[in-house]
């Protein structure tokens, strides 16, 4: 039976900030105690467990095996604390700071532009979006959703799949007017192929070959290389050299005629889905990143949807001349 004297969520509550704030002095700040207080307290909470879950030997917060699996209980109760208090004071509107990051094609084209909607529709959240092609640790970044592209690695974080995209060569016209357009796959090897200067899970660019059943791949070794998708597609429609991209991201362009598509019939068809991930357990989560996760699914994902199954060929014959 657990002592009355021992504020238990209040223990978790400043646990979970600890680790939120990723240090003691910030999350002191937030509660208005002083670095020692908090520390204490964690220390306290420690003792009662039987268990370390913060080493303090390291400069930055680093939790334990134990402080792990303790954090993610603390979030999952204390959401349900919330909505409790929430449901019994007839408040069931999510409110609180939501921190989000996706790859900057996604967050530019699909993400961005829907947030004034979402924002409007839930007035008591507050949010912060950073946009980045790299893979971000939620935990250390203090993320509580991230929108990622490409098969996931296993992990302890929960995953909404939102859609998968299509993958295509493209070229900008003036590109091709210089250097001509590839008939088959031998071809690349005489065009500038340009790609990302940080390592991927798929390096190259998978083709058919020209004889039943042969699979090829193609690097790009080209003369240029950018940080993330949306640089990348400006060097394309600059005429720099070609690259591969997912259909979600350069369906507007082939569309208008800034961008064509390359090899079509070497595409061996490839299908990137794209997951939003977060911390927690599926039903336990905070109201803010329901309300979040929803609104992509429902609102962003048919877009993303829509643009990343088009037909490159399609939207290319009907693109102005």
């Amino acid at each position: 039976m657990a002592r009355l004297d021992v504020n238990r969520s209040g223990e978790m509550e400043v646990f979970v900030k600890v680790v939120e704030q990723a240090g003691f002095s910030a999350a002191a700040r937030a509660f208005r105690m002083t670095p020692s207080a908090v520390s204490k307290l964690v220390s306290r909470l420690e003792t009662r467990l039987g268990a370390r879950l913060v080493n303090r030997s390291t400069r930055r917060l680093q939790l334990t095996p134990e402080g792990l699996a303790f954090h993610e209980h603390a979030v999952r109760l204390l959401a349900d604390l919330d909505e409790a208090e929430r449901s019994v004071a007839g408040s069931e509107a999510p409110r609180g700071h939501l921190r989000v990051n996706a790859n900057v094609p996604f967050g530019t084209l699909y993400l961005a532009p829907a947030l004034g909607d979402f924002l409007a529709r839930y007035p008591g959240i507050s949010l912060d979006v950073v946009l980045t092609d790299k893979v971000v640790d939620l935990m250390e970044e203090r993320m509580d959703v991230a929108v990622r592209a490409g098969p996931l690695k296993s992990s302890q974080l929960v995953a909404r799949k939102l859609g998968e995209t299509r993958q295509v060569i493209v070229a900008a016209p003036a590109y091709l007017d210089r250097m001509g357009l590839p008939q088959r796959p031998a071809d690349l090897d005489q065009h500038n192929r340009i790609g990302f200067c940080y390592l991927r899970q798929i390096e190259g660019w998978p083709l058919k070959g020209e004889r039943e059943g042969e699979r090829l791949t193609f690097r790009p070794e080209g003369n240029a290389m950018a940080s993330d998708g949306e640089a990348l597609r400006h060097l394309v429609l600059g005429g720099v050299g070609m690259a591969r991209f997912g259909m979600f991201h350069v369906a507007a362009d082939i569309a208008a005629g800034r961008l064509v598509p390359v090899l079509e019939d070497f595409n061996p068809g490839d299908l990137e889905p794209t997951h939003a991930v977060y911390l927690g357990q599926g039903g336990h989560m905070p109201a803010r990143v329901r309300a979040y996760l929803d609104f992509l699914v429902a609102e962003v994902a048919p877009r993303f949807v829509a643009a990343g199954n088009a037909d490159p060929r399609t939207l290319a014959r009907r693109a102005p001349r």
